[in-house]
This record gives structure tokens, C-alpha cells and sequence, in this order.
């Protein structure tokens, strides 16, 4: 993250004028953009924009400041699956007192020498939420070799929603640019996120720009240009990464303070000791962690009364998430009260949470709110508060001198794991009683896959027949549940059968209860793998269950972390026995891959006892994080891992 420029308090006050005199007017092409057909730095581009701009200021509109938005684009359907996007949505806010409004929306498909207009009736809006809209249109008469073409102007009255600028999206951009006027007494904190560089950085002043009718005073206003030419795809279809936003190109800005014309100022880039203070007191936060008392007469009373601490947090837990039904929705603030959520026994990731918050604090078990942002949110910023950056709450809880953070909405979730999707590094604990602090958000660390087995060779009916022992782990163990639950036992056999090489067939299977909980998921496995012998030899693949059929790491060059989330081993052990009469002809090779500052290990061996082969396979990553200078590192690795499960053969031949 860079700061890019250092906000200016400026004095202003003004009537704007639009930042116009655009290099491209609506409608026109130039004659590159006439005769651009293919583009060399990404042949597998279905798209390209040749042109964009955005303009932000600040005008006078029916005595009312607000804030405008205008937006200009021209795209190059290079093939079919740029059709996608022919569909424009804009979305907009609105509320019961004021709303965003988009005017002077036109769009035009360019067919040649055609230009096919989008009609007014064919633009349409509707609700999304109770707080967001939306305008759409398709383009008339997509071909490929097609330029589409639209604009549009917002009136925004909301100040604090500049937005900022995203110079990378999923296609390639020949050019963008992002304009700005901002008057002086609106002051920004400004970011650019992500490694592209800027083409042009410009930030000046211009003298008395803005003035409202009735006032002396003039203002000076910050102008700025920011470009970036020849942009690539922002590729994320890489596993293993945490959102887009923290890693695509584009600029952030934040409403830090305005003045207003009497002299006040309005201070909107706040401490963490502001924000506790109005949480404490916040009737969606403050006030519903104030709520032990209806808790304690409305559950059984021997769930407050077991004398063991951690038993008692693990009953208080499992009792919350067994009585809420999660709707489906993020967000730190509360859509009804815990009390009615309670009654009505479903609730958001708040209200059940909070729940679970107030009953542990009833339970004399000490508890405080942790706010968090998911993996998919982004990273939330730790130098000062954003509370955009936070979607999801938590609990706090400590027992014994020991910390426990709990997620109640999730029942496929143990005591004390967070969700996949928590495992973004850190949250913020709001303690009412003291301060607010980061809390690091370390990840269960026994996660592992092992699966052991043994196998003989049927001669007679040419096939092995074997028995299989699959053991999961921490978060293997919960998406291994999730599997299972999401499917009938037919299904779910069927997927494991046609993720094997060969033509594996599953004769029974168990999943065994007693070696079996919420932190790890036992299976038994009875397979057959038919036609592994041809006339007087046997070809035996001995990866009966692959943990990697393919590497997810194809690019030659990533931008952005690796991100596992958690630390991960997977262990695969297979006896095979060697048929009477028959002797060993071909082994795979032994493999041992080291990483660095010991990042990761592979090991891969056969060796034969007994008449026995044995086959041993261990995978480590020591870290979730891999900064992208281990990219490479870490992409040859699973090259290894691929290939030894995919290409090792054994091969028994009969005897003379």
C-alpha cells in the first residue's frame, strides 16, 4: 500500500463546474481504436477496454452540495465470452431522506460504420436491497470484433462515498484514467493498492475554483490525474488467495474531516477510542451486550450452573448453535434485537453471535466482542480505524487463563475454531470495560489428511482388492463433514470413485463414530480396482486416493501472496503384497523436496519388506502465508507433487 499523495487543507467554497474538455467525446472512435482487432500481451483476452475515464467533483445543485460521479468507457469484444459484458449494472444508495441519481446515461453498440443506440426503454431499475438500487442495459447487436461504448453521470449527496478508482479488472485495459477536483474543505486520505505504477501522478491547485452564490469567499480546489496504460487482467482464478481488493490495482479514498461554512468541523477519521466509545453505547452493539438477565431466564437452568468452566462455555456453545438458524447475513450491527432473534430463533452473524456473547457473560464466563473481515472482505486496516473493513463478529471468551474464539453460526464448527472464512490474521476485541486491541487469529494447527491402506492382487479376476482408512483432520475434518452432508451416501462414493485414475469401485464403507468428532472425520473403505493385470505382469498405480490431481499453481508469474489459511500435511501409506510367483520390475523413484527456512517438505519413497512394497508419501506446508517471491518456490513443489501421484507405477512381473 502506497500513500500516493498527502491530503491538502485547502479553503473553498464554490459553485463547480464539470471537469469536462474530455480527450475522447461520447461517440467517436479514433482510428486506432477503429482498426484495434487482437492484442498481443494477452492472446487470451476475450475483451479490452481502449479507453476509460472517470471524473469526481463537487458541484451546486438546487442549493444542495453533492458530489459527482462521471464515468466514460469504450471496450473491444475481441470473442464470445466478452458478451458477458454487453450487461451493465450500476448500483446506486439510497434512503428514506436522499439518494444517489444517475443521469445522462447513453450507450451504443459500434458495428463498423453502425452505431446501434441502447433505447431508453431498454434501461432498467430496480431495488437490490433496502438500501441499494440498481440500473441496467444490455447492448444491442454483440458480434464479435463489436465496441460497446457507454457514459454516465452520478449525483451524489454522500461525501464520504468518493469511491475511488479501480484501474484493473478481469480484462486487460490499454488505458484509464482518474480525474479529480476536490474543494478544500473536504479532506481525503488517499491509497494506491497494488503493484501496477502510475503512468501520471499529478496533483495541483487551482486558485478560487469554488464559491456558493450569496458568499465573498472563493476556494481553492485540489486537482488531481492519475493514469495507468497497458494494464493486465487481474487473474484470481489461482486458488489460495485471499480477496481481490487487497491485491487489485485501484485507488481508495476516505473521508477524513470537512469543514463546514460556519467554521465547524466534522472530524470522520476517527481513533479506536472513539469508536469504543460509541459502541458502548450503540443501541445495535453496546446496548445488546447488555442483556444477561433475559438470557438467564430463558435457558435451562443447569446450563449456568455446571461447576466445570470449560464444560459449562462448551454446553452455553452448543446450545446457541443449536437453537439459532443463521439467515444468511454478515455485518457487525444487529437487523432486530437479540431478544427477538432469540424468540425467534434465527438470527445474523451479530445477533447470534452476540447471543452467544451475552449468555457466556450470564455464565460468569468472561466474554467480549471481536469484529473481524472475512477472507473474501479483504484485510481490515490496522493503523487506523475503517469500519467498512469489518463484516463479521465474533466471541472472545477466556476460561482458565486461556483464549477461545467461538462462531456459533456454523454447527459444522468445534469449540474454539473459527470458520474458514474468519481466517484473515487479526480482529479488533472491543473491551467496553477498557480499550479496544487487535487480537492474532491463529489457526488450529493439527490439519491434517492421512489416508493408510492395504492391497492384494486377485489374479484370477484380474484385479486389487483392498482396504482403505481416511482420516481428516481440524479444518479437513469440517469440510469433510460439509461434503458428506451436502450429498447422499450414493453421491458421495460415486465423487470419490471418479476422482481415481483407475477403475476403482467402493465395496463398503463406514464412517467410524467412535474415532470420529467434530475436530476429525474416521472413514473405512472397501475397494476393488479392476484390470490391473495384463497377461503375465501387473500395472499398478499405488495413489488409489490422489490429494493433488492437478498443481494449482499454472502461472508463470503471480502478483499476490499465497494464502492456505491454515498449515496443512497430508500423509498417504499403502502396503501392497507382493503375489506368490511373481517379482518386482518396476519402482517409482525416491523424491525429497526441501523448501527453504523450512517453508515446506515432500518425501516420497517405495521400499520393499517382507514381501511387502511400501509406499510412503508425506506433504508439509509449515506456512499459510507465502509472500510472492516464494511463488515460484512453491509452484515447483506441487509440480513434484503432481507428478508423483499421477505418473508412479509399479509394475510386478511373473516369474520365469
Amino acid at each position: 500500500m502506497k500513500n500516493i499523495i498527502l491530503s491538502s487543507i485547502l479553503f473553498l467554497f464554490a459553485i463547480f463546474t464539470s471537469l469536462a474538455q474530455k480527450g475522447h467525446p461520447y461517440g467517436q472512435l479514433t482510428n486506432n481504436e477503429k482498426t484495434f482487432n487482437t492484442y498481443e500481451e494477452d492472446k487470451e483476452a476475450y475483451a479490452v477496454v481502449l479507453y476509460e475515464r472517470g471524473d469526481n467533483y463537487f458541484k451546486v445543485v438546487k442549493d444542495r452540495i453533492r458530489l459527482i460521479k462521471e464515468y466514460h468507457v469504450k471496450i473491444k469484444i475481441l470473442d464470445e465470452k466478452g458478451f458477458d459484458h454487453g450487461t451493465v449494472a450500476i448500483p446506486f444508495y439510497h434512503n428514506g431522506t436522499s439518494t444517489e441519481i444517475i443521469s445522462g446515461l447513453k450507450a451504443m453498440t459500434h458495428n463498423g460504420s453502425q452505431k446501434i443506440h441502447v433505447l431508453p426503454d431498454n434501461i432498467y431499475t430496480k431495488d437490490i436491497t433496502e438500501r441499494r438500487k440498481e440500473t441496467s442495459f444490455t447492448f444491442p447487436d454483440l458480434q464479435k470484433g463489436s465496441i460497446i461504448e457507454y457514459e454516465y453521470q452520478m449525483i451524489s449527496p454522500y461525501y464520504f462515498n468518493f469511491k475511488g478508482w479501480e484501474f484493473q479488472s478481469d480484462i486487460p485495459k490499454l488505458y484509464s484514467e482518474f480525474n479529480a477536483k476536490i474543494p478544500g474543505n473536504y479532506i481525503y486520505n488517499r491509497d494506491l493498492i497494488g503493484h501496477l505504477k502510475l503512468a501520471t501522478n499529478e496533483a495541483t491547485i487551482q486558485k478560487e475554483c469554488f464559491r456558493i452564490d450569496g458568499m465573498v469567499q472563493r476556494a481553492d480546489c485540489e486537482v488531481l490525474k492519475y493514469v495507468m496504460k497497458d494494464i493486465p487482467a487481474f487473474i484470481e482464478e489461482e486458488d489460495y488467495m485471499l480477496s481481490r481488493n487487497n491485491y487489485i490495482s485501484h485507488l481508495e479514498f476516505e473521508l477524513s474531516e470537512y469543514k463546514r461554512f460556519n467554521g465547524t468541523t466534522d472530524k470522520y477519521a476517527k481513533t479506536w477510542r472513539d469508536v469504543d466509545k460509541e459502541f458502548r453505547s450503540d443501541k445495535d452493539i453496546g446496548s445488546q451486550l447488555t442483556k444477561k438477565g433475559f438470557f438467564e431466564k430463558n435457558v435451562p437452568e443447569n446450563l449456568l450452573t455446571e461447576p466445570d468452566e470449560l464444560k459449562k462455555a462448551k454446553n452455553i456453545f452448543a446450545f446457541i448453535q443449536n437453537h439459532y438458524t443463521w439467515n444468511g447475513e454478515y455485518g457487525l450491527y444487529t437487523n432486530n434485537r437479540v431478544k427477538k432473534a432469540f424468540e425467534e430463533k434465527k438470527g445474523n452473524i451479530s445477533e447470534i453471535n452476540m447471543s452467544l456473547i451475552n449468555l457466556l457473560n450470564s455464565a460468569n464466563i468472561k466474554t467480549n466482542l471481536m469484529m473481524l473481515s472475512t477472507r473474501g472482505h479483504g484485510l481490515a486496516k490496522t493503523n487506523h480505524p475503517v469500519m467498512s473493513d469489518f463484516n463479521y463478529v465474533v466471541a472472545k471468551a477466556t476460561i482458565n487463563g486461556k483464549d477461545y474464539l467461538l462462531d456459533a453460526t456454523d454447527n459444522f464448527n468445534p469449540f474454539g475454531m473459527l470458520p474458514y472464512k474468519c481466517l484473515n490474521y487479526k480482529g479488533r476485541v472491543m473491551d467496553f470495560k477498557n480499550e479496544s486491541y487487535w487480537y492474532d487469529i491463529i489457526p488450529s494447527r493439527n490439519n491434517k489428511k492421512i489416508v493408510r491402506g492395504k492391497v492384494t492382487f486377485d489374479l484370477e479376476n484380474q484385479k486389487a482388492i483392498g482396504i482403505i482408512d481416511n482420516l481428516n483432520t481440524g479444518y479437513n475434518a469440517i469440510f469433510k463433514r460439509k461434503d458428506i452432508s451436502t450429498k447422499t451416501e450414493e453421491e458421495y462414493l460415486e465423487a470419490i470413485e471418479n476422482q481415481s485414475s483407475g477403475d476403482l469401485y467402493i465395496t463398503s464403507y463406514e464412517q467410524i463414530k467412535e474415532k470420529s468428532n467434530k475436530r476429525k472425520v474416521f472413514e473405512k473403505l472397501g475397494i476393488e480396482i479392476e484390470d490391473v493385470v495384463d497377461n503375465d505382469a501387473i500395472y499398478f498405480d499405488p495413489f488409489i486416493v490422489k490429494f493433488f490431481e492437478k498443481n494449482p499453481f499454472l502461472l508463470e508469474e503471480r502478483h499476490y501472496p499465497i494464502d492456505f489459511g491454515f498449515k496443512r500435511t497430508y500423509v498417504y501409506s499403502l502396503r501392497i503384497e507382493v503375489p506368490e510367483g511373481y517379482m518386482i520390475d518396476q519402482l517409482p523413484e525416491k523424491v525429497t523436496k526441501e523448501l527453504s527456512q523450512n517453508m515446506g517438505t515432500l518425501k516420497f519413497n517405495t521400499t520393499l519388506t517382507d514381501n511387502n512394497i511400501i509406499v510412503q508419501f508425506n506433504l508439509s506446508l509449515n506456512k499459510t502465508h507465502y509472500l510472492t517471491e516464494y511463488y515460484q518456490m512453491l509452484r515447483d513443489l506441487f509440480v513434484d507433487v503432481t507428478a508423483v501421484q499421477n505418473n508412479s507405477i509399479i509394475v510386478l512381473k511373473k516369474k520365469s
